[in-house]
């Protein structure tokens, strides 16, 4: 595993993928929802490209309510040290903990807050060790004011993942690459492939105009910064990600929309329709 350009050598060192999967996997050992998100889902999904590496990285993860109790106990009996002031405040939506390392540990409750909100429960339980494939995507693709990392890791989904509908065979296989990228196939064998869900996709943006104007304004960058920024397309992927984000953006224009969609629509950029999210302390 090499040091990709731009990127600190000590980065290597300093990974903490191995720490966050044994955790996820032993999560899902316990039968304890606890899945990734963010950048290190990224590379759990794509296990065959070059990963983003950088030093400090913290470890985010996603629960559900219904599982928050044994989720924060599965993690504190892992050594991981609870923020129990923050806990308590925030624990509906947010819990916050120290790795053993000193690495911190973010967990989102049911959704994920930023630009827009974005509710991960319908997908949750599809995949051993990440939120859905699908669900990863517009974790970054809901940003408006993309950066470099994020832009990286949306080339990335794009260039390593294939697309379909929830329910077709030709986008869901049975070998669970997560497993492989893990080390860890015990007990994940029949687990489902990840794949980028167009049917979720879809219905997502078709119900929310503020999502539909982000993410197609994102999508719409694609081919430029692959142009501008050659090195920030993974280099051996088995998909152009230009013409997957071409994909997703007819998905986009073309699913039916509903009159809130359409009312909001008419209204346009006149109005804020996203939200800048502020650092939370701990």
């Amino acid at each position: 595993m090499g040091v990709q350009p731009g990127e600190a050598p000590d980065a290597v060192a300093d990974d903490p993928l191995p720490e966050a999967i044994a955790l996820a996997e032993g999560a899902r050992r316990a039968s304890v929802g606890l899945k990734l998100l963010g950048g290190l889902a990224v590379r759990v999904l794509t296990p065959g490209l070059p990963p983003r590496l950088r030093p400090g990285q913290d470890m985010d993860f996603a629960c559900l309510s219904k599982g928050r109790r044994s989720t924060a106990a599965f993690l504190e009996d892992s050594g991981c040290v609870p923020d129990r002031r923050f806990n308590n405040l925030n624990g509906d939506r947010q819990m916050y903990f120290t790795a053993p390392s000193g690495r911190p540990v973010d967990v989102m409750v049911d959704r994920l807050a930023m630009c827009h909100v974005l509710d991960f429960r319908s997908g949750y339980g599809r995949l051993p060790l990440t939120l859905d494939a699908i669900d990863v995507l517009l974790s970054k693709l809901q940003i408006v004011e993309l950066n470099e990392k994020d832009a990286r890791d949306i080339l990335q989904l794009l260039a390593g993942l294939p697309a379909g509908e929830s329910g077709a065979g030709s986008a869901v296989g049975t070998a669970s690459g997560q497993a492989s990228a893990a080390g860890q196939a015990t007990g994940a064998a029949g687990a489902a492939a990840p794949f980028l869900d167009l049917k979720r996709f879809g219905q997502l943006l078709a119900g929310d105009w503020g999502w539909w104007r982000t993410v197609t304004g994102n999508l719409d960058k694609i081919p430029a910064l692959a142009a501008d920024k050659p090195e920030l397309v993974p280099a051996g992927a088995p998909y152009d990600p230009v013409a997957r984000a071409r994909q997703l953006a007819d998905v986009a224009q073309s699913v039916p929309k509903g009159m809130k969609w359409k009312l909001r629509a008419n209204v346009g950029d006149r109005v804020r329709w996203y939200e800048l999210p502020e650092e939370v302390g701990h």
